[in-house]
């Protein structure tokens, strides 16, 4: 299986498409202009406390209060709150660390924290809806190898999914012998096989991080950010990445340094397969992602000779339906068909729960099949597709009616992307103009980024089909607007425009205010 990852770095966002056999399966898209994120650690102070639920509201300083459960302090929450309480009440002396009681299983919120009191939090979940963001008590440090969390039970532990005894055994001994005094490690599966010296070195990483976390706490005046992952591609790129990836390619020189100097790091023979994505065309459009994202990010998803699923979220859960559409077959008879379907339909269920990043409940909502065994045969289709899903799921037999239910763990909100167009002859106002003028205006426009703003070099993104038709011909549109105003204007067909649509970008590839052709006018 052909696996690469592309990866589209823009001014506020940046998005990561993972391709399997050039058909995308997997996908997240991240706005880097918000705060929060899943693994950042706050220094946060207790707004209120909610007995009857035994939990608390924390203020971490972003919009919504975050939330946090007795069970989600921690075990080792006295020993770790301990130690920052000693680094806020003397910032200039170094904290000695205090091993006290666990916490108490069946234990009172109200008895550990008090309003006003400032805890050393992690983000778990990212906020969902109304809701804000979930956090712990319970600190995790997590590399590429292993996670290690600071003050727990002095304990090394290995991934199950390492199957060779002996490999558990060399890991626990290895890492165990170079781990800080006090802290748990958690060795991860990729760790397998790897040499003593890569261990050595994210240690040394994960320790400094929470060295860091240490100084920024002491120099902390209120709450306040302590830790934030690097950088959220570095941070994805270590949940997704495998060895069996052929190629990552990136459109921003400097993410494609860092995540050239990353792979470099954790998997010196790979690095090459890092590449830098220069051409003047969109990335996604390149590689056919764009088209893929409208296809199957809307609420009708096709997938097999006429059949469809309908995808519905409501607040409680996710909604599935599966549709036959045209897709029968006058040799075989109701049940064979509906079985077809259904099996097909799990395939395309099984990468839009990964495509979507869909948790909470999921119904599905299959064609009725009476065979039992057919049941059966798509409970256990549906398994084994789930099984490399890297998020902890459980699914349950059909029912009767055929519906299957299951849940899928959820930690930030399922991806939505609206993939409806304004008309493109109207846009949205009921009245179109001559599409015959379009050209001159697009003319106009150029003329005035030449003569008026003095930008000599500059493209002009639209749609595919209009850049064919300016594109056409010895004697195109494009030569005759290059001759009369410069030679350095370039035509980038962008599918995500619509037919009228049209964007201008200097040679940074930043796009052209259009508004200053009016403030300089005015001038």
């Amino acid at each position: 299986m052909n696996k690469e990852l592309v990866i589209d770095v823009r001014a506020e966002q940046v998005s990561i498409a993972l391709l399997e056999d050039k058909k995308l399966v997997e996908f997240s898209r991240d706005n880097l202009t918000e705060n929060f994120d899943v693994g950042n650690i706050y220094l946060g102070r207790v707004k209120r406390i909610m007995a009857g639920l035994n939990a608390a509201f924390i203020d971490i300083g972003c919009d919504k209060e975050a939330f946090i459960h007795y069970h989600d302090l921690g075990e080792n929450f006295p020993s770790l709150n301990n130690y920052v309480q000693q680094i806020l009440s003397d910032r200039k002396h170094q904290p000695k660390f205090q091993k006290l009681p666990q916490l108490a299983k069946d234990g009172s919120i109200k008895d550990v924290l008090t309003v006003g009191q400032m805890i050393l939090v992690q983000i778990t979940k990212e906020p969902i809806s109304t809701k804000g963001a979930r956090i712990s008590g319970e600190i995790s440090i997590a590399g590429r190898f292993m996670v290690m969390l600071p003050f727990a039970d002095n304990r090394t532990t290995a991934s199950q999914k390492i199957e060779s005894h002996e490999e558990k055994t060399r890991l626990r001994q290895l890492v165990h012998s170079i781990k800080p005094q006090n802290f748990s490690v958690i060795i991860r599966t990729v760790a397998e096989g790897k040499r003593v010296a890569e261990l050595d070195n994210e240690m040394k990483m994960l320790n400094s991080r929470w060295e860091k976390t240490v100084e920024s706490i002491r120099k902390s005046k209120d709450v306040t950010l302590l830790s934030q992952e690097s950088s959220r591609t570095v941070a994805i790129l270590r949940e997704l990445f495998s060895p069996d990836f052929e190629s990552i390619y990136i459109n921003d020189e400097k993410t494609f340094e860092e995540i050239k100097n990353y792979i470099a790091l954790i998997s010196p023979d790979q690095k090459d397969i890092v590449k830098y994505y220069k051409d003047e065309i969109p990335i996604y459009d390149h590689f056919g992602i764009t088209r893929q994202i409208k296809i199957f990010f809307g609420r009708i998803v096709p997938f097999k000779r006429g059949a469809y699923l309908i995808l519905d979220q409501t607040e409680a859960m996710f909604v599935i339906d599966v549709n036959s559409g045209t897709r029968t077959k006058a040799s075989q008879n109701q049940e064979i068909n509906a079985l077809e379907v259904n099996l097909a339909a799990a395939e395309e269920i099984a990468r839009q729960l990964r495509l979507r990043d869909i948790g909470g409940i999921v119904v599905v909502d299959f064609i009725d099949m009476e065979n039992r065994d057919n049941l059966r045969m798509l409970y256990e289709r549906m398994q084994l597709l789930m099984k490399d899903d890297r998020a902890r799921h459980n699914i349950l037999p059909l029912s009767k009616f055929c519906v299957m239910e299951m849940t899928r763990q959820r930690v930030r909100p399922a991806i939505a992307i609206n993939t409806s167009e304004t008309c493109p002859t109207c846009f949205g106002t009921g009245k179109a103009k001559p599409s015959i003028f379009f050209t001159n205006q697009l003319e106009e426009k150029i003329e005035q980024i030449v003569k008026v703003l003095k930008i000599k070099k500059f493209s002009i993104c639209i749609h595919p089909f209009v850049a064919a038709f300016i594109e056409k011909g010895f004697f195109s549109q494009k030569r005759k607007w290059r001759r009369k105003y410069t030679r350095k204007l370039k035509v980038v067909p962008m599918q995500e425009l619509g037919f009228l649509q049209y964007k201008f970008l200097d040679s940074n590839k930043e796009e052209i205010d259009l508004n200053l052709l009016k403030e300089v006018e005015k001038k």
